[in-house]
């Protein structure tokens, strides 16, 4: 009898982020604060992941141990298959070059540099040799050929939000991390960065994961993560 024919092993697929039983506590003068509690979450490649629940909830605390920022207590991070949460400050500093793009609620541009010293700065830090190159073709992607020159205070907020976003995708980083994107602008203004961060995000392939309280936002994600109390109490869109 001919020998049947084995199929072939399907290899599982590995999240990009992974993190298991995550706890962050930290101290006060009333003792110590449970932030977060045992935080279980699974972000696949390519995936919008929208992060949903009230203040002092453990999302923005989440997205900066995600980063590096913030050290962990205990549990596990890994992004892209590295463990995380044992890295040292300077492996640390060339994942976030590498891997993890991030885009706060308010710009944080350096006031002294202009838009494209701003984003090709980080990348001269990361040793890409074609630097200037990419920063101009990050700016001309956000709409902003023409304000190469001008400082952030000669930007207006949506113009030093697109500079932001131009500087996080310009290292084509696997992970973007958006912390209210659009909290210091105005509705129209805020609607027009979020259509470019998703046109953006679509076109690189970049997995997001966006912080927000905007309901209408968080219903674009291909999934929603809601936490309270420092925990993950419900998944939408699964």
């Amino acid at each position: 009898m001919d020998a049947i024919p084995l199929s072939p092993l399907i290899e599982p697929i590995t999240p990009l982020v992974r993190i298991r039983d995550l706890y962050l506590t930290v101290p006060s003068a009333a003792g110590p604060v449970n932030i977060l509690r045992g935080v279980d979450v699974d972000i696949d490649k390519g995936e919008v992941v929208g992060l949903v629940g009230p203040s002092g909830s453990g999302k923005t605390s989440l997205l900066m141990v995600l980063a590096g920022l913030e050290r962990a207590t205990s549990g596990s991070v890994a992004l892209d298959g590295q463990e995380i949460t044992r890295l040292n400050e300077d492996a640390l500093a060339r994942l976030r070059r590498e891997k993890v793009g991030i885009v706060f609620q308010s710009f944080h541009l350096i006031p002294t540099m202009t838009a494209l010293e701003n984003v090709s700065i980080p990348l001269e830090l990361a040793g890409v040799r074609d630097a200037d190159v990419r920063a101009r073709a990050a700016l001309d992607a956000v709409g902003l050929s023409h304000r190469l020159t001008h400082l952030p205070g000669q930007l207006s907020g949506g113009e030093q939000q697109r500079t932001a976003l131009a500087r996080a995708f310009a290292p084509e980083p696997a992970l973007l991390l958006a912390d209210e994107p659009t909290g210091n602008l105005d509705h129209a203004t805020g609607e027009a960065v979020i259509d470019l961060l998703f046109a953006l995000r679509q076109r690189m392939g970049t997995t997001l994961l966006l912080i927000t309280h905007d309901r209408d936002l968080a219903a674009r994600c291909d999934r929603q993560v809601h936490m309270a109390d420092g925990r993950v109490n419900e998944v939408v869109g699964v």
